[in-house]
């Protein structure tokens, strides 16, 4: 499987909701250095099956739309948006945020990644 691929099977819809699906794409020693609006987060693979969790008890749909995938490599940089659909409001979908982030890939799997987001 090419970079650009591992990639692409993380922000599949509905994924990032479900941590069973997340987990083969991480690689043990994964980190996400996340620059957001609410500032820095600094992230490890628990960390990041966390956030799986979180965002799977505050939605049930997750849409990424992405306007720029890159790779170079075993780098992939990834324009996208990030929609939801809430528990409570199920019919409108709703933009979490834009987000840049740049990804390595290691031994097929997600390593590092780089990202910045800012809400909607």
């Amino acid at each position: 499987m090419n970079p650009k691929d591992v990639v692409l099977d993380l922000y599949k819809s509905d994924v990032l909701l479900n941590k069973d699906l997340v987990k083969p794409l991480l690689h043990p020693e994964v980190t996400v250095d996340w620059n957001s609006s609410k500032g820095f987060i600094q992230m490890n693979y628990d960390d990041v099956l966390q956030l799986c969790d979180q965002l799977n008890k505050a939605y049930i749909r997750s849409k990424i739309r992405i306007s720029h995938i890159l790779e170079e490599n075993n780098m992939v940089c990834v324009r996208f948006s990030h929609f939801v659909k809430t528990i409570e409001n199920p019919r409108e979908e709703m933009l979490l945020a834009h987000f840049f982030a740049i990804w390595e890939i290691k031994d097929n799997l997600l390593y590092k990644c780089y990202q910045m987001s800012q809400f909607s």
